[in-house]
C-alpha cells in the first residue's frame, strides 16, 4: 500500500509539473495571437489613416471609413448567420461601390450644384447666389423624400406612422439636397461618395434583411440533429417490432 501510495503521489507531482508547463505553453501561444491580431489592427488601421491623410487630406476620413467598414463587417458577420447568403451580400457590396463612385464623380465635378445653381438663378433670381444651390437642392429633394416617405407610409396601419415616414422622408431628402449642393473639391467629394458607398452598403443589407425575414425554420434545422432524431426514431421502432409479444409488460 505505502509503494502504491507512493506511485500516485509521484503521478499527481509529475501531473502538476505537466499541468504547469501546459499553462506556461498556452499562455505565450495566447499572448503570440493577441499580439498578432494587435498588430494586423494596428496595421489595418494605420493603413487607413494613412491613406486618408495622403489622399483625402484629412485623418478624419480614416476615422470615419475605418467606422464605416467595421459597421459593415459586423453586419456582415450577423446576416450571413441568418440566412442572408453571399450572392445577397455581394449584391449590396456592388450597390455601395457603385453608390460610392456615382456620389464621388458627382461631387468631385460639382454637377449638382452648377444644376441647382442654373434652376435657382431662374426660379429664385431674389435669393443671395451664394446659398440658392443650397436652397434649391434641398427643397427638390426634400420633395423626392416625401414622395418617397409616402411609399412607405402606405404600408403603415395608423397615422403616427405614416407622419413620421412623410417627416422622416423630408428630412433625409433635405440633408441629400444639402450635401449634394456642396462645391467641395476632388477629395472632400470622394471622402463623402465613400461614406456615401459604405453607408449604403450596410443599408442594402439591413433592407434586404428586413424584407426578407429570418428563416426561423430553417435557422432551427441548421441547430437539431433531426437526422440522428428520425434515424433513431426508426430504429426504435424496428427493435419494438421485434420483440416477444407481451415485452416489458
Amino acid at each position: 500500500m505505502g509503494l502504491v501510495k507512493a506511485h500516485i503521489e509521484l503521478a499527481k507531482a509529475e501531473a502538476a509539473a505537466i499541468g504547469g508547463e501546459i499553462a506556461k505553453v498556452a499562455g505565450f501561444f495566447c499572448l503570440g495571437i493577441a499580439v498578432a491580431l494587435i498588430a494586423v489592427l494596428l496595421g489595418i488601421i494605420g493603413t487607413s489613416l494613412f491613406l486618408a491623410e495622403w489622399l483625402l487630406g484629412s485623418l478624419g476620413w480614416g476615422v470615419l471609413h475605418g467606422v464605416l467598414l467595421l459597421i459593415a463587417i459586423g453586419v456582415t458577420c450577423v446576416v450571413v448567420p441568418l440566412g442572408m447568403g453571399r450572392v445577397r451580400v455581394g449584391v449590396a457590396f456592388l450597390i455601395g461601390v457603385a453608390v460610392a463612385i456615382l456620389v464621388s464623380l458627382l461631387l468631385t465635378l460639382a454637377l449638382p450644384n452648377q444644376l441647382y445653381r442654373s434652376i435657382g438663378e431662374s426660379a429664385l433670381p431674389g435669393i443671395e447666389p451664394g446659398v440658392r444651390p443650397l436652397v434649391v437642392g434641398a427643397a427638390i429633394w426634400a420633395i423626392i423624400g416625401v414622395l418617397g416617405g409616402l411609399v412607405v407610409a402606405l404600408r403603415f396601419d395608423g397615422w403616427g406612422g405614416r407622419i413620421g415616414a412623410l417627416l422622416g422622408g423630408a428630412v433625409v431628402g433635405a440633408l441629400v439636397g444639402a450635401v449634394t449642393s456642396l462645391d467641395p473639391g476632388p477629395q472632400v467629394g470622394a471622402g463623402i461618395g465613400i461614406a456615401a458607398g459604405y453607408i449604403t452598403w450596410i443599408g442594402v443589407m439591413a433592407a434586404d434583411m428586413a424584407r426578407s425575414g429570418v428563416d426561423v425554420e430553417a435557422l432551427k434545422a441548421r441547430f437539431v440533429p433531426t437526422q440522428t432524431i428520425e434515424t433513431s426514431k426508426e430504429t426504435l421502432a424496428w427493435l419494438q417490432s421485434k420483440m416477444p409479444p407481451g415485452f416489458g409488460s
